[in-house]
């Protein structure tokens, strides 16, 4: 069980004993492919950054993004094509997005790139020395704050097609403070299991090295959300 919704057992339970001697799927080899999508990420958030077109490349980029990604979650063996293409496509949204947040607040960007990348280390650190154990108890706090979360995410959504304004995403007020910093941490500590998940399934079931792509695209998901979080936060804090 996994608190990342990417991250789905049965995928690598069917690519089980499919990997040839030698290309078996590894932890190491997973972060070395997170790395690389998240360089991919960056390529394209220079390309859009600064740049008054590129506010009409949202929508498409978020809607290609989004089909890409349930794609690479449905199919993973598409992953090793279909993740970079998906790291690139973020990669312009988070461009232009973080532009207009650098332009209201100068250096917010960098501070939110280098809080996100400590909070990635760190908690790859507490993992690996066990400091933080994902134990059962600990999983389905997280789960379910993840999920409870992602269900605001919808109904917000739905709600501003309607017209309905959610005072949660454009309030400084000290409750949408302390709502931001605890969706941060639920998204810090869903690195904990993604790692968990990736060590479990790398020493349960002989899955290939496209696997390794496909849980690198997973990880990427839980960066550009906390990312965006921080980023939120950090805004929030500067505006009072």
């Amino acid at each position: 069980m996994a608190t990342n919704p990417v991250f789905n057992e049965s995928a690598f339970r069917r690519a089980q004993g499919s990997a040839s001697v030698g290309q078996q799927m590894t932890l190491q080899g997973t972060i070395n492919k997170t790395f690389f999508l998240l360089l991919l990420c960056v390529v394209g958030a220079f390309l859009t950054w600064g740049s008054a077109q590129a506010a009409a490349l949202i929508t498409p980029c978020a809607i290609g993004a989004l089909v890409v990604g349930l794609i690479i979650s449905f199919k993973p063996q598409t992953a090793p094509f279909l993740a970079p293409v998906y790291a690139f496509a973020e990669g312009l949204l988070l461009g232009t997005i973080s532009s207009a947040f650098n332009q209201q607040m100068p250096g917010i960007v960098m501070q939110a790139v280098s809080v996100t990348l400590l909070v990635f280390f760190t908690m790859l650190v507490l993992y690996r020395t066990g400091i933080i154990k994902p134990t059962r108890g600990l999983l389905i706090g997280i789960l379910s704050a993840t999920i409870g979360i992602s269900l605001f995410y919808v109904i917000s959504l739905v709600l501003m097609l309607f017209g309905v304004n959610v005072s949660y995403f454009t309030s400084a007020a000290p409750w949408a403070i302390a709502v931001n910093v605890l969706i941060c941490a639920v998204a810090a500590f869903n690195f904990i299991f993604d790692f968990h998940f990736i060590d479990q399934m790398t020493s349960t079931y002989s899955a290939p090295k496209y696997m390794e792509w496909y849980a690198g695209f997973g990880l990427l998901v839980t960066l550009i959300w906390l990312y965006i979080e921080i980023l939120r936060l950090l805004g929030r804090t500067r505006n009072n």
